[in-house]
């Protein structure tokens, strides 16, 4: 019996120097990349655009036997591309005998997406500003066109500066292309993101082999449909309902994927990387963004969306666009990216458009809850279709970026969470949507 309980003793040892062994390695691992100093790029920059980005100045810095850290705050422009063997000159020998539009490994086409991404290590915030494609805007050296035409004209350098056009003037310090593809690969690396899908999504186009067939309600989706639930647009929101749904899957994104537990998918994640993102950031600088993102607190991820209206089918000779709203780019600008400034009676106007939606399915909720908020003072608020997804929590969303104006209906209501996203009503200033502790506050109210 000693003699097993000996043998014991040197499996349980033996293993702990296993482990010890493995967790030094992927350490070292990770310590070996934070000293990489070469950008993830793969393809090149001439010096005159490379210079679009903020010349090159460091944003991160390494520490002794610790992974790098942001040293202020940066701008990331990414930019998500789904390029066709039609966008292209010269497709891939293995593609160009199919009889569809497959999907190949480039970053030469039209954006699909675009996002500002702010990190902010003083602040302690992160802030993703949504670009619409169809953005109406000035690309230098090819006029007033969507915003999304700039990467093909010219790459990631006249992207980044019809960007900085378009929002003021703002810098521009990396940028990162990921084409769909990468999207698919990179959620798959994770094992999947569950999300709620808002409606069913049925959608068939045979020119692409592009087949949508989700359900609606919360379920966990591996790559492959995510990028149904990206892709999808028929809806009457177009464009911008796919932007809401982006928004949507990067908070569920980032509240699943960035623990200790992603470590175990590392060399996954960075085959991703290496085959499917082009970008100037070096790993180092990589690292140092993820890590940021992993400890920033998901009240301080704030989501948001250029401002601006659809343009009308008989404008601009039945080209459809986003028209983007300069003075409330300027506002948001100034309170999100600490850029240029913003009159206090802009920030403090009352005239705040407040829209309801329920989610509990109760008789009258949304209607109790638009008649408190008139009672504090309200005058512009108004009950609209229901919010398909349950909620427990009612969920207060600044639509616009206007966070004193989200706080102070959070303290007037005295109930739910304020949420910097785009993801209520296009045409609200705050979008009230309804969950169950509303019910707990009417209880509280009455007793």
């Amino acid at each position: 019996m000693p003699k097993q309980r000996g043998g014991q003793r040197w499996l349980w040892l033996m293993s702990g120097l296993a482990g010890v062994a493995l967790l030094s390695a992927t350490a070292g691992a990770l310590l070996a990349m934070s000293f990489a100093s070469t950008p993830l790029m793969q393809r090149e920059l001439s010096p005159e655009q490379a210079s679009v980005f903020s010349k090159g100045d460091r944003i991160s810095k390494n520490n002794s036997l610790q992974l790098p850290e942001l040293t202020r705050p940066v701008n990331i422009l990414v930019l998500g591309l789904k390029v066709l063997t039609t966008d292209v000159q010269n497709p891939p020998a293995n593609l160009k005998k199919l009889r569809y539009q497959a999907l190949v490994n480039s970053f030469d086409g039209l954006t699909d997406t675009m996002l500002l991404l702010r990190f902010n290590p003083e602040a302690k915030k992160l802030v993703a500003l949504s670009i619409p494609r169809d953005t109406r805007t000035q690309v230098p050296g090819y006029g007033i066109t969507k915003i999304n035409e700039a990467n093909v004209d010219g790459g990631p350098a006249l992207s980044a500066k019809a960007t900085s056009g378009l929002l003021g003037g703002v810098g521009v310090d990396r940028y990162v292309s990921i084409n769909v593809q990468g999207v698919q690969a990179l959620v798959d690396a994770l094992g999947g993101v569950t999300v709620f899908v808002p409606k069913d999504m049925k959608y068939v186009d045979e020119s692409q082999h592009l087949y949508v067939n989700l359900k609606a309600g919360q379920q966990h989706l591996n790559g492959d449909q995510v990028l149904q639930l990206l892709r999808f647009r028929h809806d009457e929101y177009g464009d911008i309902g796919r932007i809401q749904r982006q928004q949507m899957l990067m908070r569920a994104l980032m509240e699943q994927a960035l623990n200790p537990a992603t470590l175990a998918r590392l060399p996954q994640i960075l085959s991703v990387v290496q085959s499917h993102i082009d970008t100037n950031l070096s790993v180092e600088e990589l690292v140092a963004l993820v890590g940021f993102a992993a400890k920033t607190n998901r009240s301080q991820v704030q989501m948001l969306m250029v401002p601006g209206s659809f343009s009308q089918p008989h404008e601009y000779n039945g080209i459809s666009y986003w028209l983007p709203s300069a003075r409330r780019i300027q506002t948001m600008m100034a309170q999100h990216f600490n850029f240029g400034t913003v009159s206090e009676g802009e920030a403090l106007a009352n005239s705040v458009r407040v829209v309801i939606q329920d989610s509990t399915r109760q008789i009258n909720a949304a209607q109790a809850v638009a008649n408190r908020l008139k009672q504090s003072g309200y005058g512009n608020v108004s009950v609209s279709a229901p919010n398909r997804e349950p909620l427990n929590v009612t969920r207060i969303v600044a639509q616009q970026g206007d966070l004193k104006s989200a706080e102070a209906v959070r303290q007037s209501l005295g109930f739910g969470e304020v949420r910097i996203e785009s993801t209520g009503d296009l045409d609200s200033d705050i979008t009230i949507q309804v969950g169950q502790d509303w019910g707990q506050s009417k209880k509280q109210s009455t007793n």
